[in-house]
């Protein structure tokens, strides 16, 4: 019985390790290449996933899982030297005509200019809350880590643990907050030339494809989204799931003003020419 006892400890131990190892970033099991005909390659047992981009077609990714709330965690290195016309995003969205989504794209750029990354927000299917930046490090020369956080009260984009961007949910003064459609992520790299670098003005150079962006250390702290059903209630481990009431601390909002005011190139909530009858009502209250 104690040979029993002890054999059954130590299969509940190894099938805990093996599912946190899985979880905590084996491709394989988490990711499809979902379309780009063999130019999306997962690589090293899992542990690294490359997208490529040529004249004939780009590549992407999508979860195996979708998820209600989360925190989603992903390293990427983008498209290196001249990168002009090219879009790398990394983004969370639902199905159907009105989708909710939430944004990380990188906008490609002539070598030695920054990439300049755009981020939205959509609910029901509308967005129109872009807010833009200028990355405080070189984007292509290693990984680093882009997060994001949505839970009931906020959503909260964050680069190497920076929160650069807070969106928050003011249902109470009649402003849509994405909570009731589960949604996949998904990654890609695609052409688009006609508006990406400077509106459209520069041109992708293929002469320099196939281009190639990298990613890893995928990790998914979520509500996993089964049969109409999430694995999150009542009796979710308190101490896994500090994530779905989590807010920014005293420290993360001097680090977000510090990005806002020195990175960010554009905000709807600035844009007054954009919205002539008024800007919307969530930019009144930041």
């Amino acid at each position: 019985m104690a040979s029993l006892l002890t054999s059954s400890v130590l299969f509940a131990f190894l099938a805990c390790y093996f599912m946190a190892a899985s979880h905590a970033g084996n491709l394989y099991q988490d990711i499809d290449i979902t379309w780009g005909d063999g130019r999306g390659k997962i690589l090293n047992n899992g542990q690294l996933l490359t997208l490529s981009l040529d004249k004939a077609s780009g590549s992407g990714f999508q979860s195996k899982n979708q998820y209600l709330y989360g925190k989603i965690d992903m390293q990427l290195k983008l498209v290196p030297g001249n990168s002009a016309g090219t879009v790398t995003t990394f983004y969370m969205k639902s199905p159907g005509t009105t989708w909710d989504e939430i944004d990380f794209e990188f906008l490609g750029n002539l070598s030695g200019d920054p990439y300049i990354l755009h981020t939205n927000v959509f609910c029901q299917g509308n967005g129109n809350r872009e807010q833009q930046f200028y990355l405080w490090f070189d984007p292509t020369a290693d990984f680093h880590s882009y997060s994001i956080l949505w839970n009931p009260q906020r959503i909260i984009f964050s680069v190497d643990g920076t929160p650069i961007r807070e969106f928050k949910n003011m249902e109470s003064i009649g402003v849509p907050f994405p909570k009731s459609q589960p949604m996949r992520i998904y990654s890609s790299l695609w052409n688009a030339d006609d508006w990406a670098t400077r509106g459209g003005l520069v041109k992708t150079d293929w002469t320099k494809a196939p281009f190639t962006a990298s990613f890893r250390k995928y990790n998914a702290n979520a509500c996993l989204w089964n049969n109409g059903a999430s694995s999150c209630s009542s009796s979710t481990n308190s101490s896994s799931s500090s994530w779905l009431s989590e807010e920014l601390d005293s420290t993360s909002q001097a680090r977000l003003k510090w990005v806002q005011k020195k990175y960010m190139i554009y905000n709807y909530c600035t844009d007054n020419k954009r919205f002539p009858q008024g800007l919307p009502p969530e930019c009144k209250t930041s």
